[in-house]
């Protein structure tokens, strides 16, 4: 089940995590994007906190060539970047993946460029959730 708001679009899939971590890592590949980092946010807060936590990763995707553009248009536009996907386990045992919505996220930058490029990788991104939610990856 597909879903979307202001700020980001995701979908819960009929499979676990770990199919999860595989299908949005393969989709974003086919959009154009190499994940940059990978925060382990169980695995964080168990080393930090001593505390359990749900299964849960961050990765940091980035498209080469729109990050590009967008450094070009406003520098400061780095601090916005990468885009953010999230993985996790809900309570059903099922993934829920959701990626960010450039569009929103760079609002804060009034910036008729940026907006333009944030509308591109916005409909790779829903593209990503899409895929991974099909299984179509």
């Amino acid at each position: 089940m597909e879903t979307s708001t202001g700020y980001a679009f995701s979908a819960v899939l009929d499979t676990g995590y770990e199919e999860a971590v595989i299908r949005v890592t393969e989709a974003l590949k086919e959009e154009g994007f190499g994940v940059l980092t990978q925060i382990d946010v169980k695995e964080t807060i168990k080393e930090k906190l001593d505390k359990d936590f749900r299964k849960y990763l961050i990765l940091g995707a980035c498209n080469p060539q729109f990050a590009y553009q967008a450094l070009e248009a406003q520098l400061d536009v780095g601090l916005l970047l990468p885009c953010n996907i999230i993985v996790y386990e809900n309570d059903d045992r099922k993934a829920l993946v959701s990626a960010i919505n450039p569009v929103s996220a760079l609002e804060v930058i009034q910036n008729d460029k940026l907006k333009s490029i944030a509308e591109k990788v916005s409909e790779k991104l829903r593209r990503v959730i899409e895929k991974t939610a099909a299984g179509t990856t």
